[in-house]
C-alpha cells in the first residue's frame, strides 16, 4: 500500500504577487532525490527561497518554497517531479507509489539541423524555444559561412519522449520557424544512432593553457571578478549535537541553483540527508542546516573525509562554473565549464544563460561547440564559443567574462 499518485507532489500556487509557491513532495526516499528535484526546479527557471527535508531513510517529506517565472506550467512541473520520485505501480486501478526502483531507459537522441541567415541573438532565440519545448541540448556545433548564413547542429533529447512522433516534430519546426522569421530557413529533425552520437563528440583535446586556467580545482587566491570571497562562505561539520548524525552548517551568499549545487555534491559523495532546513536571508545570504549520514548509515568521523567534503562544498559554492575569455590566434574565445554529476546529468540552462548574456552584451557568435571532457577525476561540460567581434562592436574581454558570470549566477 502507498499514497495516491496525485498526492506524491502537491503544488500550492502563490495567491499574491511577491508570495512563494509551495511544493510538497511525499514519497519513498532514495539517495540523491533532493538533487534530482532541485535540478528539475532549476530547469523550470524557478528559485528555491526556503526548504525543509525530513526522512527516516525509507520515506521522505520535502517542502520547497519557490519564486520565479510568471508563466510557469505548474501541471507540467508536477509531472516532472513525480517522474523523479521512485516509480509507481497500479493497484485496483488506482496508482500508488512503491519503493522498487526501475532503471530509466536511455532517451533517444535526435539531431536538429537548420540553416538560415545569421543575426544578433539568433542562437539564444533558438535555445529559448528548445528550453520552452523541454528539449534538452546535449551537444551543439554552430558555424558561420562566408556568405553570412549559419549552419547549426543540435543533439537533443525530448523530456516528453514524443519527438519521434510527426506531431511533436512538426510543432517543434513550426515554433522555431516562427521565432526565426527567415523564409529561407531549412530545418530537419532526425533520430540518430549511438555511432552518430559518438562521432558528434567535441574534440577531447583542450589546450593545456585552457585546462590549467579554468579547470584548476583548487581555489585561487584571487577569485573570479564579481564572485564571493572565500571568507564569505562558512562551512562547519559538527558531530557533537546529534548521537547519530553529522551536522553540516553552511552560511553563504545566494546564487542561482545554490541548493542544487549543495545537493549534487552530497549525491556525488553518496551522502544521505536525514533532516535539513534551508532559508534565504536579507542582503542575499543563505543559511543551511543538514543532518547527514554516510552510505553505511554512520556519521562522518574521519577527519580526511570531513576535510574533503568541506573543501568540495566550498569550491562548488564559490565557483560552480569556470568562466574565462582567451585568445585563439587573432580571435577571442569564451570558455565556460561546469561539473557533470556522477550520474551523468548536466546542469540545466547553462547554454541558455550564456547566449542570453552575449545577446545583451553585444558580441556575435561565430561558432560554438559543446562537449564533455574528463579533466582530473571529474567530467566537465565545456562550452567553447568563438566570438564575432566585428568592426566597431568590440566589447572588453573582462566585461564579457563578468557579464556571463553574473548571468550564470543569477546576479543580473
Amino acid at each position: 500500500m502507498g499514497i495516491l499518485h496525485d498526492d506524491v507532489v502537491i503544488i500550492r500556487e502563490a495567491e499574491k504577487e511577491g508570495e512563494s509557491t509551495v511544493i510538497t513532495v511525499n514519497c519513498p526516499d532514495k539517495t540523491g532525490l533532493g538533487c534530482d528535484l532541485c535540478r528539475i526546479i532549476l530547469f523550470f527557471g524557478l528559485s528555491i527561497v526556503r526548504g525543509d527535508v525530513s526522512t527516516d531513510g525509507k520515506w521522505c517529506y520535502i517542502v520547497f518554497w519557490v519564486v520565479g517565472k510568471q508563466r510557469t506550467s505548474w501541471s507540467l512541473l508536477k509531472k516532472r517531479l513525480i517522474e523523479a520520485c521512485p516509480s509507481c505501480s497500479s493497484a485496483s486501478g488506482i496508482s500508488y507509489y512503491r519503493s522498487e526502483l526501475q532503471p530509466p531507459k536511455p532517451s533517444d537522441v535526435f539531431l536538429l539541423k537548420f540553416c538560415c541567415h545569421d543575426r544578433k541573438g539568433l542562437l539564444h532565440d533558438i535555445t529559448e524555444v528548445l528550453s520552452e519545448l523541454e528539449l534538452i541540448i546535449h551537444k551543439v556545433k554552430v558555424s558561420t559561412t562566408p556568405d553570412g548564413r549559419v549552419v547549426d547542429l543540435f543533439f537533443i533529447t525530448d523530456t516528453r519522449e514524443l519527438l519521434h512522433t510527426k506531431k511533436r516534430s512538426d510543432d517543434t519546426i513550426e515554433q522555431l520557424s516562427v521565432v526565426l522569421g527567415d523564409p529561407s530557413i531549412t530545418i530537419d529533425i532526425e533520430l540518430v544512432g549511438p555511432e552518430i552520437t559518438a562521432c558528434s563528440q567535441a574534440s577531447s583535446f583542450l589546450p593545456s593553457a585552457i585546462t590549467e586556467d579554468i579547470f584548476d580545482l583548487e581555489l585561487p587566491a584571487s577569485l573570479q571578478s564579481g564572485t564571493s570571497t572565500s571568507d564569505s562562505v562558512s562551512i562547519v561539520l559538527d558531530n557533537s549535537l546529534s548521537p547519530a548524525h553529522t551536522l553540516v552548517q553552511i552560511i553563504c551568499p545566494d546564487h542561482k541553483g545554490l541548493l542544487y549545487d549543495i545537493m549534487r555534491t552530497l549525491k556525488d559523495y553518496n551522502i544521505q540527508i536525514s533532516y535539513g532546513r534551508f532559508s534565504t536571508k536579507p542582503r542575499g545570504k543563505c543559511e543551511l542546516d543538514l543532518f547527514i549520514v554516510q552510505a553505511d548509515g554512520k556519521k562522518i568521523v574521519d577527519p580526511n573525509k570531513q576535510k574533503s567534503l568541506s573543501s568540495r562544498l566550498r569550491t562548488e559554492l564559490l565557483r560552480p562554473f569556470r568562466v574565462t575569455v582567451v585568445s585563439r590566434g587573432p580571435d577571442t574565445e569564451l570558455l565556460v565549464a561546469n561539473p557533470v554529476e556522477l550520474s551523468g546529468k548536466g546542469r540545466p540552462l547553462v547554454f541558455y544563460d550564456i547566449t542570453l548574456a552575449l545577446k545583451m552584451l553585444g558580441p556575435g557568435i561565430f561558432s560554438a561547440e559543446v562537449g564533455r571532457h574528463v579533466i582530473g577525476d571529474r567530467e566537465w561540460e565545456v562550452y567553447r564559443i568563438l566570438l564575432d567581434e566585428g568592426e566597431g562592436s568590440s566589447v572588453p574581454r573582462n566585461k564579457i567574462e563578468k557579464g556571463v558570470w553574473k548571468m550564470l549566477m543569477g546576479w543580473v
